[in-house]
């Protein structure tokens, strides 16, 4: 247990060094303008100073995962947070690596707090080390999870450079179908944003909504019993067939779907809807606050670098990004399936998504080399490839039952 807890505080440490080391990323970006007579000299001190804080952070998680590692007797992959702490790992690793080659600060701007939110949403899901179900035990879990992640990892860098080329190239002084679809995807970001702090101020304020199922299930151990259905946010949509135990703050406005199986269907659904409304409340302060479009709030920060260096960047993660992934979330988890369920593949929703995401990127590689597609079109596809392995951690993790469910919980 004192592992554990070691760990608990090596990534609370490397957490409030990716946060400062964020926002000195910013200062070194934005505050060029008011840096004085040598604005670069300004933006490659900060750029330092930041990158510096990022590697001890580094070194502080990857300390987390050694001991989380040891004390836990298995790879720290088995549940959600332990997999969105890996994967927010990997994304810092992939940045350390391209920040090495390119020597841009403002990519740091980008990932850093791409790893900030991963990380925070880490958190929002139970820490406990628990012992192991069946189907995970075996040593393709370090093998299939962890090349997964460092592959998503990789492919979040690429998905940093496209972004930051939309935002670079992207004309903002009007409005066409490219500054509104820009704008959709900074939205998108804002909603996990909102998701994590609703969490967390909820999680702390502890007003938790209590659903019982009418409907006695099997336990564990085989007896029936009543599962309860435990909200930490207030109560939008209950679950279907159940019983409020315990009001929260606000009463349920509707009744989940009978086809939502699973007593915490509706409490991840629940998650989801407030993710959504959370994220259009922050969109709409932020424009409220600046009067202008997010994508025109940020463009000033990526002025005088080379769209064609930020297309090159984006490439060359993906290019790296997809057989790695490839090889974890396919083939390695093709072979675990047939040992831990007799069959390669069932079609189950993880695994239907993880091959929409395989398809995506290999479609993106082909038109790239086949059909010239780069610039805007190449830094697109890297935007919304990406989007789609978010809509795979969190909404088929948190809504959508399935084998992969243990996941979620």
């Amino acid at each position: 247990m004192q592992l554990i807890q070691l760990s608990d505080w090596l990534l609370d440490i490397a957490f409030l060094l990716y946060v400062l080391s964020s926002v000195v990323f910013v200062v070194a970006v934005t505050g060029k303008k008011w840096a004085g007579r040598d604005p670069h000299v300004h933006e490659a001190r900060f750029g330092r100073i930041a990158y510096v804080m990022a590697v001890i952070g580094f070194l502080a998680q990857t300390g987390y995962v050694v001991t989380r590692w040891i004390g836990g007797g298995h790879s720290p992959t088995s549940n959600m947070f332990e997999f969105m702490a890996f994967l927010d790992f990997c994304i810092i690793l992939a940045y350390l690596i391209i920040y090495r080659i390119y020597k841009l600060t403002v990519i740091g701007a980008f990932v850093l707090p791409l790893g900030v939110i991963m990380l925070a949403y880490s958190y929002v899901f139970p820490k406990e080390v628990t012992p192991l179900i069946p189907s995970l035990q075996s040593y393709w879990l370090h093998i299939h999870v962890t090349t997964a992640a460092l592959g998503e990892g990789i492919l979040a860098v690429g998905f940093a450079a496209g972004l930051m080329y939309l935002i670079r190239t992207v004309p903002q002084h009007v409005s066409t179908r490219s500054t509104k679809w820009l704008e959709v995807v900074l939205a998108v970001v804002l909603m996990l944003v909102g998701f994590i702090g609703m969490e967390s101020t909820f999680a702390r304020l502890d007003q938790k909504t209590i659903f019982e199922m009418n409907k006695a299930q099997p336990n564990a151990l085989g007896q029936m019993e009543k599962p309860q259905a435990v909200y930490t946010m207030p109560a939008i949509v209950a679950p279907a067939d159940s019983t409020v135990i315990q009001a929260g703050p606000m009463s349920p406005l509707f009744t989940a779907p009978t086809w939502m199986e699973g007593k915490d269907a509706a409490r991840k659904l629940n998650t989801m809807l407030w993710s959504i409304i959370t994220g259009v409340i922050l969109y709409g302060v932020l424009r409220l606050l600046f009067r202008k479009r997010l994508g025109a709030i940020i463009q000033p920060s990526v002025e005088g670098i080379e769209p064609e260096l930020l297309d090159e960047i984006s490439y060359r993660a993906i290019s790296i990004g997809y057989p790695v992934f490839t090889l974890g979330a396919l083939i390695f988890a093709m072979i675990w399936a047939q040992e831990a369920w007799g069959r390669f593949w069932g079609w189950d929703p993880k695994e239907v998504w993880a091959l929409i995401v395989w398809l995506f990127y290999s479609a993106y590689l082909h038109l790239r080399l086949s059909r010239g597609w780069i610039g805007a079109k190449s830094a697109w596809m890297s935007v919304i490839g990406f989007v789609i392995i978010l809509i795979t951690l969190v909404v088929v993790n948190l809504v959508i039952a399935g084998l992969h469910s243990y996941a979620g919980v």
